[in-house]
């Protein structure tokens, strides 16, 4: 599907906003030798999925609006756990609660028009569009997967499972968005050059972690 430049634009500055917290991430995890799980992260996520939210809605895509949802408030748990919240205005944080609900009520107030525009798109067949949003979930279930393994620690971790989770999602995504010409969908899978480092540092980890547990015993 055609869409305005503007659109495009969009797109790549969420993909852009995604790709600073990437490389912030993995800065910061080469530099102390583990997978680091920063505050700055997991704001940008937040920001990102915001952009993305909108993108998906301006070009039609379902798939890319379900991953979102899957991940948005996992992002706000981990902003509220290292307790960046606490200097946010209330109406900050309502504003960032809500903003996923206003997306569901737009497409319920319009369900007719939304079964035609985003399930019945000529442009995007059901084959793909299913496709699409399987890649979307298995990229966004990371973030749910860090949600229960952060809960049970009481801390913010990015764990082995979670960088998984990543590059199968990655390559999913940039197969689907290249078969849907979309190239900021496929471009912005980038990320997954990093995520198969943290995957690699996490198994190095596990590596130097475990002679250390066996001396211990």
């Amino acid at each position: 599907m055609d869409s305005p430049l503007w659109v495009y634009l969009l797109g790549l500055v969420a993909m852009g906003v995604y790709g600073s917290r990437i490389l912030i991430q993995w800065y910061l995890s080469e530099k102390h030798h583990r997978v680091e799980s920063p505050g700055i992260y997991w704001v940008l996520s937040s920001l990102g999925a915001v952009l993305l939210y909108v993108y998906g809605w301006l070009r039609k895509d379902l798939s890319i609006i379900v991953g979102e949802s899957l991940g948005y408030y996992v992002y706000m748990w981990n902003i509220s756990i290292l307790g960046l919240y606490k200097k946010v205005p209330r109406i900050v944080i309502f504003l960032q609660a809500i903003f996923p609900l206003v997306i569901l009520a737009l497409i319920i107030q319009d369900l007719p028009s939304f079964v035609q525009t985003f399930l019945k798109n000529e442009y995007v067949p059901m084959g793909l569009l299913l496709f699409g949003i399987a890649g979307q979930v298995t990229y966004e279930i990371r973030s749910i997967y860090q949600l229960v393994y952060s809960y049970r620690r009481h801390e913010s971790v990015l764990p082995l499972g979670h960088w998984v989770l990543a590059v199968i999602g990655s390559v999913m995504i940039i197969t689907y968005g290249l078969i849907r010409h979309d190239w900021v969908l496929a471009i912005g899978q980038f990320s997954i050059f990093f995520s198969i480092r943290n995957l690699m540092i996490c198994l190095s980890s596990r590596k130097v972690a475990a002679p250390a547990e066996q001396e211990n015993v």
